[in-house]
């Protein structure tokens, strides 16, 4: 009997192991990176250009795949769930996020974190939402990836996820590209996923063209190279464009710390997590500024931590999204539009701007 007992588990044990084995195996072979200097293609409805010495606005928003109202909480933030509540839920967060981007009115906006498909999504396709809803923009998708099935955590897979980056600009956008940015090459790789930024020419009247530069950087990576590495891609090709003559701006979540001091800001624990670390502005190309004028004394967040949800009194907040901008666009006004995190583990940032002559 005891033998019997011992083979059935055994059995049992290989057969565990066979499936682990060909669960990492699918891992390796599905996952795939886009190729660098991708060509995107431009959703035109306006022909419109920019004008110098005349203000804008510019937005930028990471919507978190619709699937995080205050209620939520995250397993990767040590939270407990990974998936959205419902289709209704992402659909109701999505219109949230329609009727912010209204109510602020950018010419130029920026997204992150937005599904073409996903698990986890509940399948809202979020690239045609954004483009149906929001009337009179020209827009451009980069995908930042498409990664495999992945089954944590256990009790409810977040699953297989197809997620990018939207710029959507009232001015003609051309010559739109997507940049690959460096990742772990080790495990790391399948938690943190693919990283890019994606870029526009926006023609000026009468001078050179705003080159207009989405980025989502990575959050959970604990390799500080690599962080690094990404900044640095980031940064060689801003000054590139500014050499040649051009207004650049940057939108995006920076996943680090815009302020260098959120936690004395917001009152919160001073212990750092991977992507809340200040952002090394002494590394910025000569030239550009991150705008944070009335930010700190505004003590409006951009972010929380998914570990609970969200409570005004005892959130872990801070500022991690934001703005770069090169010194030939002069600057009026950057804040954090506050709506209590009601759609999403993010709020929209939002820069008032002019196109020096």
């Amino acid at each position: 009997m005891a033998k019997k007992i011992s083979k059935v588990l055994l059995a049992l044990l290989f057969l565990i192991l066979l499936v682990l084995g060909a669960y990492v195996g699918y891992l390796y072979i599905a996952y795939d990176r886009l190729p660098d200097k991708q060509k995107l293609t431009i959703e035109q409805e306006s022909d419109a250009h920019l004008k110098a010495d005349v203000s804008y606005r510019a937005m930028t928003y990471n919507i978190g795949y619709g699937s995080y109202p205050p209620s939520y909480s995250f397993f990767m933030d040590g939270g407990k769930k990974s998936r959205a509540d419902s289709k209704a839920s992402v659909e109701k967060n999505l219109r949230g996020v329609v009727e912010t981007t209204e109510k602020i009115d950018p010419s130029l906006a920026f997204y992150q974190e937005v599904d073409e498909d996903g698990d986890r999504s509940q399948h809202v396709n979020e690239v045609n939402w954004l483009r149906n809803y929001l009337l009179g923009y020209n827009s451009l998708y980069g995908q930042n990836y498409d990664s495999p099935y992945l089954f944590y955590p256990f009790n409810q897979p977040i699953g297989k996820a197809k997620s990018g980056l939207i710029t959507m600009s009232k001015a003609e956008m051309t010559d739109a590209k997507r940049y690959s940015l460096p990742i772990e090459t080790n495990y790391n790789k399948f938690l943190d996923l693919d990283r890019a930024f994606t870029t526009t020419k926006i023609p000026v009247e009468g001078s050179n063209d705003l080159i207009a530069i989405n980025v989502h950087l990575s959050a959970y990576t604990k390799d500080k190279s690599v962080q690094e590495a990404q900044l640095s891609k980031l940064f060689n090709y801003m000054e590139d464009q500014y050499k040649k003559g051009n207004y650049v701006i940057v939108g995006g979540d920076f996943n680090h710390d815009v302020l260098g001091n959120s936690p004395e800001v917001f009152g919160t624990s001073k212990k750092r997590e991977s992507w809340n670390q200040p952002f090394p502005k002494e590394d910025l190309p000569k030239g550009f500024e991150i705008p944070v004028d009335g930010l700190a004394k505004a003590k409006i967040p951009s972010s929380r931590k998914l570990d609970a949800p969200y409570d005004k009194e005892t959130a872990k907040v801070t500022l991690i999204d934001g703005f770069i901008v090169s010194d030939n666009v002069s600057v009026e006004k950057v804040q954090v539009e506050d709506n209590e995190f009601k759609y999403s583990d993010h709020q929209p940032v939002y820069l008032d701007f002019k196109l020096k002559k």
